[in-house]
């Protein structure tokens, strides 16, 4: 089927073979609007197709930069926690051999 494309699905996505940007018709002959040359119409395509291409780039890097400090945050919870758990541990040995040193005098 041999139909002309529209703005949201063109023919081709090459900007070279695109058809060049027109002046309307339903605006007066001689009017303030300049016209539009060929190549001016083609780089701002490629600029347009090379930005929009490159949005979902920055997405996924911005998405995981966000996933990397993320994961910095919960490794150093689990650091915390770990170093909370030891500490605990320590303070109970040493109530040990305290206990241990004072029964150790007693006697």
């Amino acid at each position: 089927m041999n139909t002309a494309g529209t703005i949201d699905r063109p023919l081709t996505h090459d900007p070279k073979k695109q058809a060049p940007m027109k002046p309307s018709t339903s605006e007066p002959t001689g009017s303030a609007t300049p016209d539009f040359t060929t190549t001016g119409a083609t780089d701002t395509r490629q600029t347009r197709t090379r930005e929009m291409q490159l949005i979902p780039e920055a997405l996924a890097r911005a998405h995981m930069h966000e996933r990397l400090h993320e994961a910095e945050r919960e490794r150093r919870a689990v650091r915390l926690a770990t170093a909370r758990r030891m500490q605990r541990r320590a303070e109970r040995a040493s109530m040990r051999a305290r206990r241990a040193l004072a029964m150790a005098v007693m006697q």
